[in-house]
C-alpha cells in the first residue's frame, strides 16, 4: 500500500466492500456512511485501523489513466466534511474512484443493479408463463 492508493476492505462476510484513500500516514479518507448507516454520513479522515475494523486492506488496481498520488490526496482532502451520501449515486466507492481517476463510478452499484434487473426480468417471465398457462387452461 502506498500514499494515494485507493483501498477497500471487505465487510459483512464479503457482501460488500468499503472504500477509501490511503493518506500514507496511517490514516484513510473515506465516506463515514455505509449501507444501513448512511444518515449524516460525511467524508472523514480516520486511522487505518478504524477504517479496516479488523479486515485486510486491498489496493484497488486500475487499468487506464489514474491521477498521481498528490492529486488523489488533494481531491480527498478538499472533500473532507462533504456530505450528500447516496448509496446509489455518491457512496464510498464513488468517492474513492473520483479521487483516483476524476470520475465517479461504483462497480458494486453497477453489479447490484444488474442483479436486480435480472431478478425483475426473471419475475416478469415467470409471471407471464403462469398467466399464459392459466389463460390456456381457461380457454379449453
Amino acid at each position: 500500500m502506498a500514499r494515494g492508493d485507493h483501498i477497500k476492505v471487505r465487510r459483512c462476510g464479503f457482501l460488500y466492500a468499503h472504500h477509501g484513500i490511503d493518506m500514507g500516514d496511517g490514516t484513510v479518507v473515506h465516506f463515514s456512511g455505509e449501507p444501513l448507516r448512511w444518515r449524516g454520513a460525511r467524508i472523514c479522515r480516520t486511522p487505518l485501523e478504524d477504517f479496516l475494523r479488523g479486515g485486510r486492506a486491498i489496493v484497488v488496481r486500475r487499468r487506464g489513466a489514474v491521477s498521481p498520488p498528490d492529486i488523489t490526496i488533494a481531491r480527498a482532502l478538499e472533500a473532507l466534511s462533504a456530505g450528500e451520501y447516496c448509496v446509489f449515486r455518491n457512496n464510498c466507492e464513488h468517492f474513492a474512484t473520483w479521487c483516483k481517476t476524476g470520475r465517479r463510478h461504483s462497480g458494486q452499484v453497477r453489479r447490484a443493479l444488474h442483479v436486480a434487473a435480472g431478478i425483475v426480468v426473471g419475475g416478469v417471465a415467470v409471471a407471464a408463463h403462469v398467466a399464459g398457462k392459466r389463460w390456456q387452461a381457461g380457454s379449453s
